[in-house]
């Protein structure tokens, strides 16, 4: 169903409880909507290109060419933000429209489909596997909440740990990947957790004596003191009014904690280039379009990427602790927290067994191997000894192939092919049908139209074209997946910089980062439909949370990349191709 039927249902979800049967209208509406998604790709490709081709501008050799690349882009755009087609099958288009319209060769463009960056993904994503397998992850999660709760489990701490450990594995596994594993574990720890008046009056009410009671219908005594003379009614009307504060102040802690791990893991994933996928787009559009420059480094992207991505979680866990735990409400929760029901989930874990230790000694060579591959200053990295032919793909095979030939058991290796059908070949097939547009838009000459039509982007200062364009990236990634918004935008972005005379990583970079600020909807992104969904949150919950999440990225953004980007990416030196 099209992200615009998802988004309408949706909307809906507040009624569902009080009509469980809906219309078959609604459901005959969404896919009207879907078909006329479905239709509308190609009728806007076709109007666009006849648009373009009657302009007597193009009346030049080529012409042909660039209008059908242009047709081909808006198609799949339009494919991609309604989500008619699923988003890997519309990745899919370049492969057969690209030789038909004589833009490409079908073997040139069948290239894209598999380079070093989807080696990258394929070889880190295996070994993601492992850690899911074994349940590193698990191990990793609950030893951070109990680090970061103390002894007394304060619950802003432990709202910490909630944002930390989900963060720190999305940095090496993709984000719904760690998403759909950690939220229901958070879900199962906060559940356990009950209102400490409602547990101290069920004690009691255990506890008390157990007398005949007769019913005397009135009052005998008339000069009695009633319920509210003598304030018996008074002191029980006080208890409800502090039950039921506990319980809101329970119910909005969950809140924040579901919330939490949704937020963290795309915060996380923003600070290593295999995080997520818009970084592994940006690595490979940036190597596309410009061959002879330096390619972004696993190192260089976590000298920018590792600050920034602190300072955004720590700044997500102020103000999750200023919306759901404000300070009120804190010996309340605190009340209700018990340390063993996280120590009892550790202890069940038991101890790491040898595929354990094998698989996080993998890991941990694997990161080790990406951030020494390259030259830092007067220290050679190794891949100099292998005259640049070795990449941070080679290694990560390399590690996911060790999965496969070390043995664990007697007969039986860490992981067998059937552990590798849960990889996400959507992504795959969308990283690819990415790098085909780069080329297409290349080779096609679209590219060079674009970047002679940007000239009055000059006017624009140089400080505010940060914030225009995360802008313009947050608000469109937050109805088209983080993937295809990168895809989209970075080709564009990189002859804007031409045409602007500037460093193209400057507006790559911020590009790639904004794609992954889809914090506001459930539909924005994976991990916010799980939270979503899982959580019981409201639609308002999340739209407010993620739009001060939102302007807090694209105001990090606009301080960091002028400043800390510029030293890291060397956007003051002159950029050569």
């Amino acid at each position: 169903m099209s992200k615009v039927a998802l988004l309408a249902a949706t909307g809906r979800h507040q009624n569902a409880e009080e009509n469980d049967n809906p219309s078959n209208n609604e459901t005959a509406n969404a896919w009207y909507i879907q078909d006329f998604s479905i239709a509308a790709g190609p009728i806007a490709g076709l109007l666009t290109k006849f648009i373009f081709l009657a302009d007597q501008e193009h009346t030049q050799a080529g012409s042909q060419k660039l209008a059908s690349m242009f047709a081909i882009l808006i198609w799949i755009c339009v494919w991609w933000m309604t989500e008619a087609v699923p988003v890997a099958i519309t990745a899919l288009l370049p492969l057969f429209l690209f030789p038909l319209l004589q833009i490409s060769t079908a073997n040139e463009v069948a290239k894209a489909y598999m380079n070093d960056t989807i080696s990258l993904f394929i070889g880190s994503f295996i070994l993601a596997l492992a850690v899911q397998k074994y349940n590193c992850h698990k191990r990793l999660a609950l030893k951070t909440l109990l680090v970061f709760g103390g002894e007394k489990m304060d619950p802003r701490f432990l709202l910490l740990g909630f944002c930390a450990g989900p963060a720190f594995v999305s940095m090496f596994m993709s984000n719904t990947a760690t998403a759909v594993m950690m939220i229901p574990m958070a879900i199962g720890i906060v559940h356990k957790v009950q209102n400490p008046l409602m547990v101290e009056q069920s004690s009691a009410s255990a506890d008390a004596p157990k007398f005949p009671v007769q019913d005397y219908g009135t009052r005998l005594d008339p000069e009695s003191p009633s319920d509210e003379e003598s304030g018996y009614g008074m002191e029980q009307s006080c208890e409800t009014s502090a039950q039921a504060m506990g319980d809101k102040a329970l119910r909005e802690y969950s809140k924040g904690v579901v919330l939490a791990v949704a937020y963290a893991v795309g915060v996380g994933g923003m600070a290593t280039l295999t995080g997520t996928g818009p970084n592994l787009v940006f690595s490979g559009i940036f190597r596309s379009l410009f061959p002879d420059a330096q390619p972004v480094t696993y190192t260089q992207w976590l000298k920018f990427g590792l600050p920034l991505g602190f300072i955004f979680l720590v700044l997500l866990w102020i103000m999750l602790c200023v919306m759901f735990c404000p300070s009120k409400v804190v010996p309340i929760v605190s009340a209700s927290l018990s340390r063993s029901v996280i120590q009892k989930e550790y202890i069940s874990l038991g101890a790491m067994d040898s595929a354990e230790k094998t698989v996080v000694s993998l890991f941990m060579v694997l990161a080790f191997m990406w951030m020494t591959r390259a030259t830092n200053g007067v220290v050679p990295g190794w891949g100099s000894y292998f005259n640049a032919y070795a990449d941070d793909g080679t290694v990560s095979i390399l590690m996911a192939m060790f999965l496969f030939i070390m043995p664990f058991r007697s007969k039986q290796k860490l992981m067998t092919w059937a552990d590798c059908k849960k990889l996400p070949w959507d992504i795959v097939l969308v990283l690819g049908g990415g790098f085909a547009l780069a080329d297409g838009v290349r080779e096609s000459g679209l590219s060079d139209w674009i970047a002679s039509h940007l000239s009055c982007l000059h006017s624009i200062p140089y400080l505010l074209i940060t914030p225009c364009i995360a802008t313009l990236v947050a608000i469109v990634t937050e109805f088209t997946s983080n993937n295809a918004t990168a895809t989209i935008f970075l080709p564009l972005l990189a002859e804007v910089s031409v045409s602007l005379n500037i460093h193209p990583l400057y507006l790559m970079v911020t590009a790639t980062l904004a794609a992954s600020f889809s914090f506001m909807l459930p539909i924005a992104t994976p991990p916010n439909a799980v939270a979503y969904t899982a959580g019981k949150l409201r639609m308002t919950d999340m739209a407010l949370s993620g739009f001060l999440l939102k302007c807090t990225g694209i105001l990090l953004l606009s301080v960091l990349m002028p400043t800390l980007g510029s030293a890291v990416f060397n956007l003051d030196h002159a950029f050569h191709n």
